[in-house]
């Protein structure tokens, strides 16, 4: 957060920092979240101080403010519905915490609502692109990314999964094997099983894995590996295929994959996966926006 003196109309006071801070300190939010609420409320105070030419004061946030952030995000500054919508949810659940705590008398963010968004498939890679990453990483003999690219791939981890993975949440037989995911997404556990290529990939590499006083699967260069080692990754490999990846996309490929592979099976990727609901599991049966097209152009009358 921006420190006082830094101009005339300072998006945050000290007073109003440490607010957020405590709101944030009161919740049992990711390391992930938390960066997102901070970008979120960083930039909607740089709005509102330059919009109103004061300062951002809490007592004077109305619900024009709110709605006029949201059109200036998505018409002027041209940014995606979903990072729009996350930015009100932001400010939608900050306020909501103030108005609980009794430091304003209602929220300003609850008339306001949320963009509406066509609902589509999150993206996967064509299985002709993982088999150029497969390919690539076999060649240059990288073992330590192979296992970690293949984890995604064959199991749906999460980037949290793979680097909090220790050896003792790995089973592997020479006909099975399953690896336990203990701080999925809400802390819950889950249990997964390690199809053989992917079993072959752990193997290969815990065969060559340093001896280091850690029991975390993967190893950096100072330790146990982290989320910014495994980014670091798929951006070296990204440059090396042509083809941008990060973490996630590895999850959404495995649930592409898994349901063309086994009919559809909504309740088997669910458990896979970790959701709650089959909600979730099922925007994975969306069409993609460039299929919706080509279905598109094949109407006649």
């Amino acid at each position: 957060m921006k420190n006082p003196g830094d101009n005339v109309f300072t998006p945050l006071s000290l007073e109003e920092t440490d607010r957020f801070q405590q709101f944030l300190d009161g919740h049992d939010f990711s390391p992930n979240s938390r960066r997102a609420f901070v970008l979120d409320y960083r930039k909607f105070a740089s709005w509102f101080t330059q919009a109103n030419a004061e300062p951002l004061s809490i007592a004077r946030i109305t619900t024009r403010d709110i709605s006029d952030f949201k059109d200036n995000l998505r018409r002027v500054q041209g940014q995606a519905v979903a990072t729009v919508n996350r930015a009100l949810v932001t400010l939608r659940r900050y306020l909501g915490w103030l108005a609980q705590k009794g430091v304003i008398p209602v929220n300003p963010a609850l008339a306001v609502k949320e963009l509406r968004r066509q609902q589509l498939a999150p993206k996967g890679l064509e299985r002709s692109i993982v088999r150029r990453l497969l390919r690539e990483m076999e060649l240059r003999e990288d073992l330590r990314t192979t296992a970690i690219f293949s984890l995604m791939l064959y199991s749906g981890a999460r980037v949290g999964d793979v680097v909090n993975l220790e050896l003792t949440d790995l089973l592997l037989a020479e006909r099975s094997g399953t690896a336990t995911f203990r701080f999925g997404k809400g802390n819950k556990q889950r249990t997964v099983p390690l199809p053989l290529p992917l079993r072959r990939a752990l193997l290969a590499y815990l065969a060559s894995r340093p001896p280091v006083p850690t029991s975390r699967v993967f190893i950096g260069e100072r330790g146990a590996l982290t989320e910014r080692g495994v980014r670091s990754l798929c951006d070296k490999y990204a440059a090396l295929i042509g083809v941008k990846l990060h973490p996630h996309l590895f999850r959404h490929t495995m649930a592409h994959q898994f349901l063309a592979d086994n009919a559809n099976d909504l309740v088997a990727l669910s458990q896979l996966l970790g959701h709650e609901s089959l909600n979730t599991t099922s925007r994975y049966c969306l069409q993609q926006q460039d299929k919706l097209a080509e279905a598109s152009e094949r109407l006649t009358y």
